[in-house]
């Protein structure tokens, strides 16, 4: 029973999701075999292959690699920050969060990359714009989801917290983080994949480096094989950052966050 239990771990985990992958490969690989595709508009598996090796032996994928991570990571921080931060404002001073509704949903509904123009005259072409555009577009996901997680916490916990007369940094340690943890850390990992998705556009505003970058250039270059390996990248390097996210609370926590508060 073990090791029938550990085979179906095991497919459920990791070869059922690779399937439709490795399908697409294969049919991509054996059309560009047949001659069934234009080379110029879909280079073939092993060209894509071919010029990521070439990037990687140069160092130059690495590079921009580096960059595009460290522009995030700088994004997604200061965003995640003032996200986590004006939720508990909100949540806290209901009137604050009537006075700022219209602005924040008319910021809100408005894409990032509409905000280009503005940004560049404003900032610059410089690393702020660039970093304005990765917050525009991962805030409102870490907000929305700590702000609705705040607003459900279960009020006859705080009445028992009341009464065992606990410490407001108790409350916040003991009831009000295991409670909001799940919609928080929901937030975060939509938020980072917000963040990550809107680097291309961040990277358009006058970027010598990073993977927006090598796609914008390769396309300029007429080199679509390392257009592919640009995206392929991102693609693959989005995939393992959002598994950290979901490892880093387990199901068992998530299900149990408030088990053994009092």
């Amino acid at each position: 029973m073990v090791r029938n239990s550990s085979r179906n771990n095991w497919w459920g985990k990791f070869l059922l999701p690779a399937l439709l992958p490795l399908l697409l490969l294969a049919v991509w690989g054996g059309a560009s075999a047949a001659g069934w595709t234009n080379t110029f508009l879909l280079p073939s598996p092993w060209e894509v292959l071919e010029a990521a090796k070439d990037l990687g032996s140069k160092g130059a994928l690495q590079e921009h690699l580096a960059v595009s991570f460290g522009r995030v990571l700088a994004g997604f921080s200061i965003s995640a920050s003032c996200a986590l931060l004006l939720a508990a404002c909100h949540h806290s001073m209901p009137r604050l969060e009537q006075f700022m509704s219209v602005p924040l949903e008319a910021i809100r509904v408005i894409p990032p990359l509409a905000t280009v123009p503005v940004l560049i005259l404003w900032l610059g072409i410089g690393e702020a714009s660039k970093l304005a555009i990765i917050v525009l577009a991962s805030f409102f996901p870490v907000y929305l989801s700590t702000r609705t997680a705040l607003s459900l916490c279960d009020p006859k916990l705080m009445q028992m917290a009341h009464t065992l007369r606990l410490t407001k940094l108790e409350r916040l340690r003991l009831i009000t983080v295991p409670q909001i943890l799940p919609g928080a850390m929901t937030g975060l990992r939509l938020g980072f994949g917000y963040a990550w998705r809107a680097l291309v556009g961040a990277e358009m505003i006058a970027a010598a480096a990073g993977l927006g970058y090598l796609i914008i250039d390769s396309e300029e270059l007429a080199r679509t094989d390392r257009v592919f390996v640009g995206i392929a990248t991102i693609a693959i390097t989005g995939l393992l950052l959002d598994a950290i996210f979901r490892r880093l609370l387990p199901q068992d926590k998530r299900q149990g966050a408030l088990k053994g508060v009092f």
